[in-house]
């Protein structure tokens, strides 16, 4: 009997001590695989996967399960979240990517179930207001701030003036408001600000309104395999616009073979600054077959390794332990740790030091309401691809 009591209490401190990692811990990544963003998802779910792949690599077991929220269905957001939560009692959320579809996620599911939820791609100012009960975050700024930037952008190119087209929905309509407060403070005026509904065949009657007001350049705040690829085609067969503004959900090369590549267009997505955390994601990531620069690849991957380190930083798969975490392993003090280096971090959390993660798209010191700063790119059009620019400031 004694010796039954001693196995016991050695198998409960062995539980208690990070070591139930034996035990496998699911998380979940929820992205729009059906819907106008399918084309832009694969990469973003690659970003995501590298980060645990190489995190089991290393002595983890997690398993990435993933479930198609889409992008324009708030109820499927909602359903695939509430399985994923409830029957398959992930511990955290990479995702949604979209702003709406995460609203509905976080509201309906993630937040009563207290499970953490990182977006790597919703940015609508909206979820900066969302009561979460701290466990909602992203890796991308808000359209607050990328709204700045283009603004930047279209005025430091002399683009005075600009009709603005935008997806009516959390994303497009918070952009699109960012966008016109921003250019119109810098002097630029806009001509024109209409929402459209995704989804339709034919945007002829919404491209008459926008060119009857006079402005040369049309700014598409849309989704690259939804409205805003029909939009733009519909207007260079009208002529009616010389010239096209993207925002990051039209940032998708298959954007460019649908136009038949002879587009005049720039755009904005949240990049990756030149900080100690990029390089090896680069490199990580050439070698997985990547592409690095992918829209929201950078800022997945992120997402999945912060959650990593927060199960391991709590020693359990406990959720409330793991949503405590998220702020402690991405923000200072602590042990630098940079993209792919989990043992590094396993180590010093079993010597009881604090561990500060330096991201692959940048060092994500949350805020209040779980937002990071980050940075936008440009984007341009070359020989048939989006290529970056360089950081807008």
């Amino acid at each position: 009997m004694k010796k039954t009591l001693t196995l016991g209490l050695l198998a409960a401190a062995i539980a208690s001590s990070g070591m139930a990692h034996a035990e496998d811990t699911k998380i979940a990544f929820l992205g729009g695989f059906t819907g106008p963003l399918e084309s832009l998802t694969p990469p973003i779910y690659a970003g995501a996967k590298l980060a645990i792949d190489q995190v089991n690599a290393q002595g983890g077991n997690i398993t990435l399960l993933k479930g198609d929220s889409t992008c324009a269905d708030a109820t499927a957001a909602s359903n695939v979240a509430d399985r994923m939560v409830n029957s398959e009692k992930v511990v955290a959320l990479v995702g949604p990517m979209c702003s709406g579809a995460t609203i509905a996620a976080a509201n309906n599911a993630a937040i009563p179930g207290g499970v953490t939820l990182i977006s790597p791609s919703a940015t609508s100012p909206a979820l900066t207001d969302l009561n979460d009960n701290d466990l909602g975050y992203r890796t991308a700024p808000s359209d607050a701030y990328q709204g700045v930037m283009m603004a930047n952008m279209l005025m430091a190119k002399g683009i005075n003036e600009v009709a603005i087209t935008y997806v009516n929905n959390d994303y497009g309509k918070g952009f699109a408001e960012a966008l016109e407060a921003a250019y119109t403070k810098a002097g630029g005026s806009v001509a024109a600000n209409e929402a459209h509904e995704d989804g339709k065949a034919d945007y002829r009657a919404e491209l008459g309104s926008l060119a009857s007001s006079g402005a040369e350049t049309l700014v598409v705040l849309a989704y690259a395999d939804g409205s805003g690829q029909t939009i733009i085609r519909q207007a260079m067969e009208s002529g009616d616009f010389a010239k096209f503004v993207g925002g990051d959900g039209m940032v998708g090369d298959k954007l460019i073979g649908a136009l038949g590549g002879d587009v005049d267009m720039i755009a904005t997505k949240p990049g990756s600054p030149e900080l100690a955390g990029k390089a090896p994601f680069v490199e990580a990531a050439k070698a997985a077959g990547m592409d690095p620069d992918a829209v929201f690849s950078a800022q997945a991957y992120d997402a999945a390794f912060i959650i990593a380190l927060a199960i391991e930083k709590a020693g359990s798969a406990d959720r409330a332990a793991v949503a405590k975490e998220i702020r402690s392993v991405a923000s200072a003090p602590g042990e630098e740790i940079l993209p792919g280096e989990f043992d590094k971090a396993v180590a010093a959390i079993k010597a009881g030091k604090d561990v500060n993660y330096q991201g692959a798209s940048g060092n994500h010191e949350f805020d209040a309401a779980g937002d990071v700063p980050g940075v936008i790119v440009e984007m341009a059009i070359k020989d048939g691809q989006f290529v970056e620019m360089g950081v807008l400031k």
